[in-house]
């Protein structure tokens, strides 16, 4: 699944190249190029400030592309943006809702803009208010709700449509362990017909490392290294070592954890 294979660019999740994305003078993401191969599960790694967030809201139509293109299955989102918005499912970093809503109303909504039947939508939603245990608090207003539950809504808010692409920003933030485990399988098995592809942002090493095909390594809004975890160990001839070594390496923090650790002694 390397990124080599030239394969038709219609046939391309999400292809980004040079992307620059700038806040005034505050460079946020300089010279940016990946892609997300179709069954793919691409890993966008960064400490916070990285650009992780400004990429993906890029991709998602939120924020102005300053440099660069980016293309979601050949297609260009500022073009294009109601055809590209068709094909993607968006769980964003922070879990803005309309708190008057209950999820149901919520859900059914979004559903109403997917043009998603009814019958469809009946079913799909019962299917996953099972599996993330959310049943009870389907009638109850969102903003009584739990920073967990919210985040759970958020989720199938993205997964409702079954899109082509999804784009996932730090996903598992507020999630219990079960529902970790059920976003790690589920995800997993979304791209196994070969044909979809998944953008994954997260600061969280072990996840990456145990979910995603490729990351890409983030820092200060560049790409510093891309991969599988085998073949960045190889290009820093790093043996056995972890993605957090391999990560604190290419970024340059390394020395800069052992200094913090030592200067806090004993306290």
């Amino acid at each position: 699944m390397g990124p080599e294979r030239e394969i038709a660019p219609a046939t391309v999740p999400l292809r980004v190249d040079r992307l620059g994305v700038r806040y005034g003078e505050r460079v946020a993401v300089e010279e940016l190029s990946f892609r997300v191969a179709p069954g793919e599960i691409y890993g966008l790694l960064g400490s916070n400030g990285a650009g992780k967030s400004s990429t993906i809201k890029s991709v998602v139509g939120l924020v102005p592309i300053g440099a660069g293109s980016i293309r979601v299955f050949g297609r260009d989102p500022v073009a294009e943006p109601l055809e590209v918005k068709a094909r993607l499912g968006y769980v964003p970093e922070s879990t803005l809702l309309f708190d008057a809503l209950t999820p149901r109303e919520f859900l059914e909504f979004v559903a109403s803009v997917r043009r998603l039947s009814a019958a469809v939508v009946s079913e799909r939603l019962a299917a996953y208010a099972r599996a993330f245990q959310v049943e009870t608090e389907f009638e109850h207003p969102l903003a009584t709700l739990s920073h967990g539950t919210r985040q759970k809504v958020l989720v199938i808010a993205a997964l409702l449509h079954q899109p082509d692409l999804l784009v996932l920003d730090e996903p598992l933030n507020n999630l219990d362990p079960r529902s970790v485990r059920i976003m790690k399988e589920l995800l997993t098995r979304y791209v196994q017909g070969g044909q979809r592809g998944i953008l994954f942002s997260t600061h969280t090493m072990e996840i990456a490392e145990q979910l995603c095909h490729r990351v890409g390594i983030l820092d200060h809004g560049r790409l510093r290294g891309e991969g599988t975890l085998a073949e960045l160990r190889g290009k820093m001839e790093a043996g056995d070592a972890s993605l957090e070594s391999i990560f604190l390496r290419l970024t340059s923090e390394e020395e800069g954890v052992r200094e913090a650790v030592r200067s806090l002694g004993g306290a």
